[in-house]
């Protein structure tokens, strides 16, 4: 197998959409191209989120596992929650409760 064939356990049709895809990504770095999709949440969503639970920052980066300047960050649009911390947020904005109770309970 060289790097450009799929292996033994993918289709050739997913490996071709997969090296797409790699492509589309080294394009979107270099400036080539713009990403379909920016996901990203407002700092005032952020303390929205957390205002709908009642927590202080501090309660409320303990539950969801960041630091409390972290949040403060993100709250006031100094920095933007990416990767884990945003999907996090994301279902959190949807489902608060459910979230505060899968991470307290």
């Amino acid at each position: 197998m060289t790097i450009l064939e799929a292996p033994e356990f993918m289709r050739k049709k997913d490996f071709e959409s997969l090296l797409r895809g790699v492509d589309e990504v080294g394009a979107i770095i270099r400036g080539e191209l713009k990403p379909a999709r920016v996901r990203r949440i407002e700092p005032a969503r952020v303390k929205s989120i957390r205002a709908k639970l009642g927590l202080s920052q501090m309660q409320f980066s303990r539950m969801i596992g960041v630091p409390a300047g972290t949040l403060r960050n993100w709250e006031q649009g100094v920095r933007r929650p990416t990767g884990p911390a945003l999907a996090l947020l994301r279902v959190a904005q949807k489902h608060p409760r459910e979230v505060a109770d899968a991470l307290c309970g």
